[in-house]
């Protein structure tokens, strides 16, 4: 299976990138080839609604989603990584979530897996209530199948998460793909 992990997290070797590598790792182990896009550190801007692409695409915008986009179709399964911000994902993975208007038909057609991973500094058992109802509508709006998920609560720095069992989890998850 070929797995796509949007790693939506401005900060590339934080708290999201531990869960990303280590369910890449897990998936990778269980046979699966794995690619970690780092979303942040590409130059993708949000969608303007003008609906050029008539849903189906090639997006009226020229920048480093056309070639993310190409990822994306070509992918079995997308996991989506993020830190939580204000109860929701990273605007750079929203921003891209927002481009995929450009090949809902053919992402929605492929059924593709997907999984959520993210990580919050609260606790609160509402920490991830926002962003899991977010991610559940993706996943119908998309026609997703959802394999799992990882929320991290009390994962604040990259120290607390390694100390927490969220690694493990994300690793877990990975290999049960």
């Amino acid at each position: 299976m070929n797995v796509l992990v949007l790693q939506g997290s401005p900060n590339a070797g934080g708290s999201t990138a531990m869960l990303a590598n280590e369910f890449a790792r897990g998936a990778r182990e269980a046979g699966h080839s794995v690619e970690i896009a780092d979303v942040a550190a590409l130059d993708i801007a949000p969608c303007t609604g003008c609906v050029a692409c008539g849903y189906g695409g090639p997006c009226a915008l020229a920048d480093d989603f056309d070639e993310l986009r190409e990822r994306i179709l070509s992918a079995d399964m997308l996991v989506f990584a993020t830190p939580l911000y204000y109860y929701g994902m990273t605007a750079q993975l929203k921003t891209v979530v927002d481009r995929f208007c450009s090949a809902n038909p053919r992402i929605s057609g492929k059924r593709l897996k997907s999984a959520l991973l993210a990580v919050a500094w609260n606790s609160d058992d509402w920490t991830f209530d926002a962003l899991e109802a977010h991610y559940d509508t993706l996943v119908r709006y998309l026609n997703l199948r959802d394999c799992g998920r990882v929320l991290g609560g009390g994962c604040g720095t990259p120290g607390m998460t390694a100390r927490s069992g969220y690694p493990e989890r994300a690793y877990e998850l990975g290999a049960s793909i």
